[in-house]
């Protein structure tokens, strides 16, 4: 149904220069990601992953096409349709990436905080959020922690509430797994499963590890510089 749509791409393309060097990365994408869905996005090195990420992330500007966040159009063809990107990037996308970018001279409820509060959101109620994050993830005791006294797999924890305390639509993870273990690896994968269906947001991850796929709901693949899809949830989980 169109109200649980979180972002929705059509003949979205993207080339870098012009004339003989021109490089085709993607062509006509068209596709469909809702909310409570985990999607696994795969394809070679070089072959626009990253690229493709950060034009749904209103971050790398498409050459042409249209993408909606939601309802709302958000790019439409040679532009983007709102005053200020930055601000959608704020408010309604959250980020993960593989290493867990904390600020190291703020404590665990400070990094997770610091979004929402240059949002302009009370400072009351982005530490409540906070907290139930942290409590979500079960480390709401290490609230008061810097991020030198944490675990790897702690410090990620803390990375993946930081994405979702703007309470964002879409979360955009970049090889979140890679720098893990089989055994965090599967760990973080239930925690983004667990996390697109009970609070209800689409998560976005690039990943290279084929052991990761059967936990996601799709895997969305670029082949011959176009989206493919492949419904993985029928796929037995390691």
């Amino acid at each position: 149904m169109e109200k649980d749509i979180a972002i929705k791409a059509q003949n979205l393309c993207k080339h870098f220069g012009e004339g003989e060097s021109r490089v085709n990365v993607l062509e006509d994408a068209s596709f469909e990601i809702h909310k409570g869905e985990l999607v696994a996005l795969v394809a070679p090195s070089g072959a626009g992953k990253t690229t493709l990420l950060m034009m749904l992330g209103c971050v790398t500007d498409p050459t042409s096409g249209k993408i909606w966040l939601g309802k709302k159009i958000v790019w439409d063809e040679k532009r983007w349709s709102i005053k200020d990107p930055r601000r959608i990037r704020r408010e309604q996308i959250g980020f993960i990436f593989q290493a867990h970018y904390l600020i190291p001279f703020l404590n665990v409820i400070e990094n997770v905080v610091l979004l929402p509060e240059t949002n302009d959101i009370p400072q009351e109620k982005t530490r409540q959020k906070a907290m139930e994050l942290l409590e979500y993830f079960g480390i709401a005791e290490k609230a008061n922690a810097m991020p030198s006294q944490l675990s790897g797999g702690q410090n990620q924890r803390v990375a993946i509430a930081r994405a979702l305390a703007n309470t964002p639509q879409i979360v955009l993870a970049d090889e979140p797994t890679a720098a893990l273990d089989i055994q965090r690896s599967v760990d973080v994968m239930k925690m983004l499963k667990k996390i697109a269906k009970e609070q209800n947001v689409a998560i976005i991850m690039v990943t290279h590890d084929e052991r990761m796929l059967p936990y996601c709901d799709r895997v969305m693949s670029i082949e011959n510089r176009t989206v493919k899809f492949k419904d993985m949830r029928h796929e037995k989980v390691i």
